[in-house]
């Protein structure tokens, strides 16, 4: 009788590794991302690289330059401010419906699992820290019982973990990220629904404010390079003539 082989493609693991680099930052937002490079890096082919640059590519995480590559998208202003606005919609509604609905034994476990926290400038636990974090947002959404709140909750922190990791290193905050989760655990546990709707959001706004304040930080930072705006320039130009002769 044969067995089924559930370990993950070369392609999978490949694109597991270069997403995991972008998320922690350490491909940082404007970084030009060259194939060979990312074949020498991770020990691999040509084809499993590009498999899972295509599939980033899709996801947002890059973006294709012709004739240069992929480079780290961006994370702008604006992509913060919205998703920050959909989780103040989200768990607001999911942390009340899940004081409300949820039972005991799963509150009793939130409360359990809300004692967490990171060592600053430890980049190997702001993983675990962000790990543990999402987990615990994503639980109070399951005591909704709604699979749709779940699946959105879930993705939005999945879309928010590049962004924690650029607020985490702006300064010591673990007690007060702590102090919060249990804040808000209790609440819960407690059934106190107005309390709770308080607590989360004013986490949220919080986090918000890290978030923006290491945007503003790197922007002043950073230094864009010369030659890939020419190239970029020289590109469009030569695109663009390249139209009006047809």
């Amino acid at each position: 009788m044969m067995k089924n082989n559930h370990s993950p493609s070369l392609s999978d693991q490949t694109y597991s590794q270069i997403k995991n680099d972008i998320v922690t930052c350490l491909l940082v937002p404007g970084q030009m991302i060259v194939q060979n490079d990312l074949v020498e890096k991770y020990q691999v082919g040509i084809t499993p690289v590009r498999e899972a640059l295509h599939r980033l590519a899709q996801e947002g995480y890059i973006q294709s330059v012709p004739r240069l590559g992929y480079v780290v998208s961006q994370i702008t202003r604006r992509d913060i401010e919205e998703i920050y606005e959909l989780r103040l919609i989200l768990e607001t509604s999911s942390s009340v419906l899940a004081a409300n609905r949820g039972k005991e034994t799963d509150l009793s476990k939130i409360l359990e699992s809300a004692d967490f926290t990171y060592v600053y400038h430890d980049r190997q636990s702001y993983s675990s820290f962000l790990k543990k974090n999402a987990e615990f947002h994503v639980s109070i959404a399951a005591c909704t019982f709604n699979r749709r709140l779940i699946y959105q909750v879930s993705k939005t922190m999945d879309e928010l973990s590049r962004v924690f990791h650029l607020g985490l290193d702006l300064k010591d905050s673990a007690e007060e990220m702590r102090e919060d989760h249990l804040s808000i655990a209790k609440a819960i546990y407690n059934r106190e629904e107005t309390l709770v709707e308080t607590l989360i959001r004013e986490e949220i706004i919080r986090s918000r404010t890290r978030v923006m304040v290491a945007l503003e930080k790197i922007e002043k930072e950073a230094e864009p390079s010369p030659f890939f705006e020419s190239s970029i320039v020289s590109l469009f130009s030569r695109h663009k003539g390249s139209e009006n002769e047809k």
